[in-house]
């Protein structure tokens, strides 16, 4: 049903997957950077269409998916279903000829604040991200995760310092704005992160207290940046925090170069992975953007898993 060549093609639909190069047609799953590019003819949902346009600008036709409702591409029946990741992010399942296929992108399965978990759905074939694919990236509950940084930020308020959140632009700056808005704090967002938030907004997610960054800072307000974003707050120290799933490691503060790091990650974690092939049922798994120790493990839990490219996951958040 595909053909793997540096990025994934449906053979029966004539469709790329997610791939960075441009293409005729392709489906986008969801709109970060490394997912997305200048297609002629894009199949996404209506939020990745609007994130998309956003970053690239509109100059492409769209074709949008409603979740969970079929579409008919080409005598192939094609549905787009909740990826929990971020707006708009969004699994492919294919079904032709009796067969079916299920390709994830990005997903998470535990609950987020901002969008509905993923909602897999029996196939023969599974094409999955597998990012963190070893038991080293067992998440900690999200209520223990938030507990930590709420007594974090009111130790470094206490001292009359800015907590700073380093966050993606696109989910994981507004997932962490919702958070810190149920924990009581106001945040003040950098322009990148604000500019997606609106987007968010738009499409009706709620994300409580928040104002774009204009130069200022008031006492008490948390801020939300880009990764290594520099702020200038003259006469103010920053506290610098990453939340990112990459803090289970125990040095990951040092690689990020920053004071803290928290578990909060807009992936699945090692167990959800291991969870979706088991909801799938798969006669065969392909494992992308991970590593082949996931592989491996698939194949002795007695699936047939194969690896599908080369890791291509950058380390950062």
């Amino acid at each position: 049903m595909f053909v793997y060549d540096s990025g994934i093609r449906l053979t029966v639909a004539d469709l790329a997957i997610d791939t960075r190069r441009r293409q005729a047609r392709a489906f986008i799953s969801h709109a970060h950077s490394d997912h997305i590019a200048r297609h002629d003819y894009v199949l996404c949902t209506a939020p990745t269409a609007a994130l998309m346009e956003h970053r690239l600008g509109k100059k492409r036709m769209v074709h949008v998916m409603e979740p969970g409702v079929p579409i008919d591409w080409a005598g192939v029946t094609l549905t787009a279903l909740p990826a929990g990741h971020c707006l708009g992010a969004a699994m492919l399942h294919v079904q032709a000829d009796g067969r079916s296929l299920l390709y994830t992108g990005d997903f998470k399965l535990s609950p987020s604040a901002t969008v509905p978990a993923a909602q897999p759905v029996q196939a023969e074939t599974l094409i999955m991200e597998s990012t963190f694919g070893t038991p080293d990236y067992r998440m900690p509950p999200h209520a223990e995760v938030l507990g930590q940084l709420g007594d974090l930020l009111r130790r470094i308020l206490e001292a009359e310092a800015v907590p700073v959140i380093e966050a993606y632009s696109l989910g994981k700056g507004q997932e962490i704005t919702r958070r810190l808005h149920d924990l009581g704090h106001a945040v003040v967002q950098h322009p990148r992160v604000w500019d997606i938030s609106k987007i968010y907004e738009s499409f009706g997610v709620h994300l409580g207290r928040y104002r774009q960054w204009d130069g200022t800072i008031e006492p008490g307000e948390v801020a939300v940046v880009p990764p290594r974003c520099r702020l200038d707050i003259p006469r103010r120290r920053q506290v610098r925090i990453a939340v990112t799933g990459w803090a289970a490691e125990p040095a990951a503060k040092y690689r990020l170069g920053v004071a803290h790091a928290l578990p909060l990650s807009d992936h699945a974690d090692y167990d959800e992975l291991l969870e979706m092939v088991e909801r799938v049922e798969p006669r065969v798994v392909y494992c992308t953007h991970g590593s082949e120790e996931f592989v491996h493990r698939l194949q002795e839990l007695g699936w047939n898993a194969r690896p599908l490219g080369r890791p291509a996951q950058r380390r950062l958040f």
